[in-house]
C-alpha cells in the first residue's frame, strides 16, 4: 500500500521562532544527580567551546541508517585525516553495538521490539592543534531509556588514540578517582560499597570513566551514564574537577587537550600525510523549472540523510547530466560538516528539506525536543543556503499530532521505498525504481550510500528514455 505522499494533512499554526543553538541551563549544582536527557533533546551545556566541523580540512561523517520504523536505526561518527586509529575504534563500537541492535531488533520478533529504536549521533569537543577529542552518544532502548556517552581522544603528538582516561597521569590516577569518590559519595542513589569496586578495577574503571571532557574554564567534568555508579532511576551523575585541582594530575597529553579547549589555536593538524580537498560541484541551475506535471509525466527523486562527502558531490554531478532536480532531507549534523555541498544542491536548482538534526523517531520526543531537532536543522540549512526549507520528512516516516504541531513546516513522505539501506546493491536498486515507480511519485534513495549513488545513472537514463521529468517535492505538489 503506498503512503498519501503529496499531500499530507498538516495543521495550520502560527510561526514558531528557532534559534540555532539549544538553549543553555547552569551547570550541575554540586551534590545533585544530572537530568537524564534523550537523543532529540535540548542537551546539558556543552563542557567544551563549540567546534565549527566545517573548518576541519578532510573531514568525513560516517553515516549509517535505515528509514524503516520494523528496524530504526542511525549511526554517525567522524573521520578525520590523520587521526585513523581513533577513527578505527569508533567505527569498531558502533558496528558492534549496530550488530547487536540488528540481531535482536530487526531479525528477531517485531512485536517484541516495538518502539525500540538506536541512534549514535556524534559532537566535537576539541579539533585545535594536534588535539582531536569526539564525543558519542548512544540511545539505544524506547523511550527514556538506554543513553551512554563515550569520548575519544586523538593526540596528534604521538600518532595515538587515547582513551579518556588517557588525560590523567598513570601516577596520578588514585588521587583523581579518589576526588571523584569524594564528590560521588552522599549523593542520593549512589552506593559506595558499589562505587568503590567498580573504579577499583582496571577493566570496570576504564569502561566506567569514558566519558571525560574538559569544561570552557579547564576543569575536567566527568560524567556516569544511568545505572553505572548509581541506581538506574537517579539517572546520570556529573563531577567537575576544577583546573586547579585537576591541572597537577593531568598528562602530557592532558594537558595539550586543556589548553587546547581553553584556548583553541585554530587550525588542526595531526600528521596526515595527505588531507583530501572534496570537489565540490558547480553545476548553476539555468532557471526556474518550467514543467508542467499535469502534461507530462513527473517523479521527484528524494535523496535523504546527507550531504555526504564524496558521494553528495557525484550525485550532483549525475543530475545536472540529465538537468534533473531532486529534493535533499539533510540531516542538521551533515550540514554543519559539509555546507558547501548544501549551498551546491541549491545552486543546481535542487530542493533542500529537513531530516532533523541527528535522525531520531521524532514521536519519541516532547515538543521542545522536536523543535530543537528542527529549529536547529532549519538554521543549519539557511546558513548554508541563504534560505530556510519549507519541507521536512520525519526520520523513519513517524508522525503524529504532537509532530505536526511542532513545526511550520511541511511533512514528506514516500510511494516508492527501495530499502536501498538494507539492499546496498545498485543493480537491485535502479532495477526497483524503474519498476516500481509511476507517474507523481515521490521515490526514496540516500545519498550516504554509494551503491545508492551509482544506480542513479541508470535510473535516469531509462525513465527519461521513457518520457519522465524528474523534479522536486515542491515543484511536483505545486504543478498537480
Amino acid at each position: 500500500m503506498r503512503t498519501h505522499a503529496l499531500f499530507p494533512s498538516l495543521l495550520l499554526l502560527g510561526a514558531l521562532s528557532f534559534t540555532a543553538a539549544c538553549s543553555s541551563g547552569s551547570a550541575d549544582a554540586p551534590g545533585t544527580a544530572a537530568s537524564d536527557a534523550r537523543p532529540g533533546s535540548s542537551p546539558s551545556p556543552s563542557p567544551v567551546r563549540t567546534i565549527d566541523p566545517s573548518k576541519i580540512k578532510g573531514l568525513e561523517i560516517v553515516s549509517d541508517s535505515s528509514e524503516h520504523g520494523s528496524c530504526p536505526f542511525a549511526t554517525s561518527y567522524p573521520d578525520v585525516p590523520g587521526a585513523e586509529a581513533m577513527t578505527a575504534a569508533m567505527k569498531k563500537d558502533v558496528e558492534r553495538r549496530l550488530a547487536d541492535f540488528r540481531s535482536t531488533t530487526c531479525d528477531g520478533d517485531p512485536g517484541d521490539s516495538r518502539g525500540v529504536e538506536f541512534n549514535i549521533s556524534h559532537q566535537f569537543l576539541v579539533a585545535s592543534g594536534d588535539v582531536l577529542g569526539v564525543r558519542l552518544t548512544t540511545k539505544d532502548g524506547g523511550a527514556g531509556s538506554g543513553l551512554s556517552d563515550s569520548t575519544y581522544w586523538y593526540d596528534g603528538k604521538a600518532g595515538a588514540y587515547r582513551t579518556a582516561l588517557g588525560l590523567i597521569a598513570e601516577g596520578s590516577l588514585n588521587a583523581f578517582i579518589d576526588a571523584l569518590k569524594d564528590q560521588l559519595k552522599g549523593r542520593e542513589g549512589v552506593d559506595p560499597a558499589y562505587l568503590d569496586d567498580t573504579l577499583a578495577d582496571p577493566a570496570s574503571r576504564t569502561a566506567t570513566l569514558d566519558d571525560m571532557a574538559f569544561t570552557g574554564d579547564g576543569g575536567l567534568r566527568v560524567s556516569f551514564d544511568r545505572g553505572v555508579v548509581g541506581a538506574p532511576a537517579a539517572g546520570t551523575y556529573r563531577v567537575t574537577v576544577s583546573k586547579e585541582t585537576v591541572t597537577p594530575w593531568l598528562s602530557a597529553f592532558g594537558g595539550r587537550a586543556q589548553r587546547q579547549t581553553v584556548e583553541p589555536g585554530g587550525s588542526l593538524d595531526l600528521g596526515a600525510a595527505h588531507v583530501p580537498t572534496p570537489a565540490v560541484p558547480t553545476h548553476t541551475a539555468s532557471g526556474d523549472d518550467d514543467t508542467d506535471c499535469k502534461q507530462v509525466k513527473c517523479i521527484a527523486l528524494t535523496f535523504d540523510d546527507g550531504p555526504a562527502a564524496p558521494e553528495t558531490a557525484t550525485l550532483l554531478t549525475y543530475l545536472a547530466q540529465y538537468k534533473a532536480r531532486a529534493t535533499f532531507f539533510t540531516t542538521g549534523q551533515n550540514v554543519a560538516a559539509h555546507p558547501e555541498l548544501v549551498r551546491a544542491e541549491a545552486k543546481a536548482g535542487h530542493e533542500v528539506g529537513n531530516h532533523s538534526w541527528n535522525h531520531p523517531d521524532l514521536t519519541k520526543l516532547t515538543p521542545e525536543q522536536i523543535a530543537s531537532q528542527l529549529g536547529r536543522t532549519n538554521a543549519a540549512i539557511k546558513s548554508a543556503t541563504g534560505k530556510e526549507p519549507t519541507l521536512f520528512r520525519p526520520p523513519y516516516g513517524a508522525i503524529n499530532s504532537t509532530v505536526r504541531s511542532a513545526t511550520g513546516l511541511s511533512p514528506v513522505l514516500w510511494d516508492v521505498d527501495t530499502e536501498d539501506w538494507k539492499y546496498r546493491d545498485a543493480a537491485k536498486v535502479a532495477r526497483t525504481v524503474i519498476a516500481k515507480a509511476g507517474r507523481n511519485d515521490v521515490v526514496l534513495l540516500h545519498d550516504i550510500h554509494p551503491t545508492s549513488v551509482a544506480a542513479v545513472p541508470e535510473i535516469l537514463r531509462t525513465l527519461t528514455a521513457g518520457g519522465y521529468r524528474f523534479v522536486t517535492v515542491s515543484h511536483l505538489r505545486a504543478t498537480l
